[in-house]
């Protein structure tokens, strides 16, 4: 990836009520797939879920943010998937890896 860019770290906790929640997050990875400055995604849950999503600029990650779709599902989060959440954006100015995935 180009450098910098910037990374949208969301932390979150569950309730126990998922129900829609395994469709809706395949659904917001596809839709935001589509939106200019997006850049790529890494997610992982066991306990405390986490995904990170990689952004060129600070205005596509805001209007992500703003997206219709979007803010339903934030919204449905809210309201029902989520007890705890977390968002950090976060500069990237360096990376470096080992191995190959």
């Amino acid at each position: 990836m180009n450098k910098p860019y910037y990374a949208v770290i969301f932390t979150s906790l569950q309730t126990d009520n998922v129900t829609g929640y395994g469709d809706m997050a395949a659904r917001m990875e596809k839709l935001a797939q589509q939106q200019p400055g997006y850049m790529g995604m890494e997610h992982a849950r066991s306990g405390m879920g986490i995904t990170i999503s990689y952004w060129r600029d600070l205005q596509g990650i805001k209007a992500w943010k703003q997206h219709t779709e979007h803010a339903m599902a934030q919204q449905l989060g809210k309201e029902q998937w989520y007890r705890y959440y977390k968002v950090r954006i976060c500069l990237v100015e360096r990376e470096y890896e080992f191995g190959q995935i």
